[in-house]
């Protein structure tokens, strides 16, 4: 609805899409093609506490050298803000930091070497973004690094998940993903089966049947049992960034990511997104590289590459993400 201003606000609240374009440089060329149709425009990038976690809260301003999946020094950048931290596992156990994963021997060391680096800094909260890992240790080595745990007596370490896998099934899931054979797929199921008891002996902490735990090759339930508490990665970035105050009297929500399927609408921006938006009233938008389902209820989708092409979708993602928004944004004006 145009106001008596003669202004329309739209919010604009993307995760990334993955290969061609960072959720930032998203909500960028989508404000410029709402400004270019007369709309006011509020941006917000977003992630499901996977990949671009970090980003979503304003990028690293600390850099650690900490070990590599693979045992190699690697530079992993990590945000602190007062006395909260931001730590993504990718950026020190990720599986892009190596050409060609062992997934039988990549470890979360590094990760908890970061962990170790925040606290060590002044962090009294630690959150702990997963996703894009090399691994299926059960968190063995980032436990490791921070031994003995007692040391984060007093920290509140929050890891978000993108993912409600349970513990030992993390091996089958994600394994293949990490280059692991059928037979090693075998081999890590069984280790994370003896880390279940491991956990319970030493920390009292049963992981087996928690949610997400299985998240980054069970990383998440190696920190559950130090006493992390796992929550999932689209709300708590949501809450942390007031993703339901901005969106709160706005005229349009647009969101979106490269490949729409059944997965966005369980857990993931997209989907929560459109949760937090029809609370409040607010019509939605997806805006998509690509999709393989259709949009609920009233919300309408537009794929860039069935409207631009997959080429030029692909070739030139964030130019074409400024044109789908300002033709539908001044068509909705008209």
């Amino acid at each position: 609805m145009v106001r008596k201003d003669g202004s329309m606000r739209v919010v604009i609240a993307p995760d990334k899409f993955r290969g061609s374009a960072a959720a930032d440089e998203v909500v960028t060329a989508a404000c410029r093609g709402a400004s270019s149709a007369g709309w006011e425009c509020d941006g917000i990038a977003l992630a499901d506490g996977g990949e671009g976690m970090l980003a979503a809260f304003g990028g690293p301003n600390r850099e650690s050298t900490v070990t590599g999946p693979l045992g190699d020094p690697v530079s992993a950048g990590w945000r602190l803000d007062n006395k909260t931290a931001v730590v993504e596992m990718a950026q020190a156990s990720g599986l892009d930091l190596v050409e060609e994963n062992d997934p039988m021997a990549a470890t979360t060391y590094g990760t908890g070497e970061l962990i170790e680096q925040a606290v060590q800094r002044g962090a009294s909260r630690v959150i702990v973004g997963l996703g894009g890992s090399a691994t299926t240790d059960g968190g063995l080595g980032a436990l490791r690094a921070l031994h003995p745990a007692q040391r984060l007596r007093g920290v509140d370490m929050v890891v978000a998940c993108d993912v409600t896998t349970r513990f030992v099934d993390a091996a089958q899931i994600f394994g293949p993903q990490k280059g692991a054979t059928p037979a090693q797929v075998e081999l890590l199921r069984r280790r994370l089966e003896r880390l279940v008891q491991m956990y319970i002996e030493d920390h009292e902490v049963d992981v087996s049947a928690l949610p997400g735990a299985g998240a980054a090759g069970g990383l998440a339930g190696g920190l559950a049992a130090i006493g992390a508490r796992l929550v999932p990665g689209f709300e708590l970035i949501a809450d942390e960034l007031g993703l339901a105050e901005l969106v709160e009297g706005a005229d349009l929500v647009i969101t979106g990511e490269g490949l729409v399927d059944d997965q966005s609408f369980r857990g993931k921006v997209v989907g929560g997104v459109i949760e937090i938006a029809e609370e409040l009233g607010v019509p939605v938008v997806i805006v998509c590289g690509a999709a393989e389902v259709e949009a609920p209820g009233d919300v309408k989708l537009v794929s860039i590459s069935e409207t631009y092409g997959e080429e030029r979708s692909w070739n030139d993602t964030l130019a074409c993400i400024e044109d789908a928004v300002a033709t539908e944004l001044r068509a909705r004006r008209a």
